[in-house]
């Protein structure tokens, strides 16, 4: 019996489509990374990976006090923005050993659709109920949102205090403050999300501040480094709810004066997570265990770097308003709320 033989342009068009299907399958869109870094060894054995929105400089040094325990440990750091960070680990999977973000809300998230993996240990059983929820989510740190002031555009001016006062400095002065006011972009910001839905639950004094900013042109950010930036350089005379303890790092705190407010000052927890399908769990345990032991110097506050000094929080403590963990931060992630927030919001602070 004979075979018939098909022809060679027939054959190598089939030998091409079984060499492209044969390639690894590609996701349609990756997720935008903001930086990367690797400690130590790119080659080693065991590498922890590490998925945050923390800048590399800001979270640098407490990979390497990690690292002093463990030298034979890598850590390759990967920077994002918390929607990033969604879109890595709900929508593409990308196995990450940790997960560390500000946007609380969005990390509840995570946990409560079935994405983090339970870690059970001493350090995690140990913590105050406020600084976990169930054994998914775990805090390592308490930083406020502040006002970052340009000390030489308030020469000569009290510092506001309050909310209101801030309201009354840029209504004085207009002229000083048009297009110098600077804060988050709710639209791509999880973390300026987060403040502003918790400020508007607080107060409504919230909204007659957006509104008088956005009066003035107010200039939107992604993230309190850069706003930092443009109020130490001058750029900006404000910036409204900025991570205090991005501002304290700095070493040009002549030039910027920071305001925890004394109406009400909201408090972030940084919370860290292992997800479902991280490469290293029991690494990836030991990691989170190391941020809880070594930051959680009392029940009451946490001592990690990123954390504002204990002292802030035991002489001052009427005025913070501590964001719980926990199902309630999912209300504004209702995408018929979350579309209504954000257009009151936009009216607000995109005057024309």
């Amino acid at each position: 019996m004979r075979h018939a033989l098909l022809p060679r342009p027939l054959i190598r068009a089939l030998l091409l489509l079984l060499a492209v299907l044969a390639l690894p399958a590609r996701p349609s869109a990756a997720f935008e990374i903001e930086g990367h870094a690797i400690f130590g060894d790119p080659d080693a054995v065991r590498m922890l990976r590490v998925l945050s929105v923390a800048d590399v400089d800001v979270f640098g040094p407490v990979i390497e006090a990690f690292r002093a325990g463990y030298p034979e440990v890598s850590v390759d750091y990967t920077v994002a923005s918390s929607a990033e960070i969604m879109t890595a680990i709900a929508e593409e999977r990308v196995p990450f050993d940790v997960v560390i973000s500000s946007a609380m809300d969005l990390q509840t998230k995570l946990a409560n659709d079935g994405f983090a993996r339970p870690h059970r240990s001493t350090a995690t059983l140990a913590l105050p109920d406020w600084a976990r929820w169930r054994d998914d989510l775990f805090a390592f740190t308490q930083e406020p949102a502040a006002i970052v002031l340009s000390r030489a555009a308030f020469a000569g001016r009290p510092l506001p205090e309050t909310r209101q006062a801030l309201i009354s400095a840029m209504r004085d002065a207009p002229e000083l403050f048009r297009d110098r006011v600077g804060t988050y972009d709710l639209r791509s910001s999880g973390l300026g999300y987060l403040f502003a839905t918790q400020d508007a639950r607080t107060s409504e004094v919230y909204w007659r501040l957006t509104e008088v900013m956005g009066a003035l042109g107010t200039r939107l950010y992604c993230c309190s480094s850069e706003m930092i930036d443009d109020v130490a350089s001058g750029d900006l005379a404000i910036a409204y709810n900025v991570l205090a303890s991005y501002a304290l790092s700095r070493a040009d705190l002549t030039k910027v004066a920071i305001v925890l407010p004394e109406d009400f000052s909201t408090v972030m927890l940084r919370t860290a997570l292992v997800p479902q399908n991280a490469p290293d769990p029991g690494l990836a345990g030991r990691f989170v265990d190391f941020l809880l032991t070594s930051s959680w110097s009392s029940a009451d506050v946490p001592q990690s770097p990123l954390s504002v000094s204990s002292a802030v929080f035991l002489t001052n403590r009427d005025r913070f308003r501590r964001i719980r963990l926990g199902p309630e931060l999912l209300v504004y992630l209702d995408e018929f709320k979350r579309r209504r927030f954000l257009q009151a919001w936009e009216d607000a602070i995109l005057q024309d």
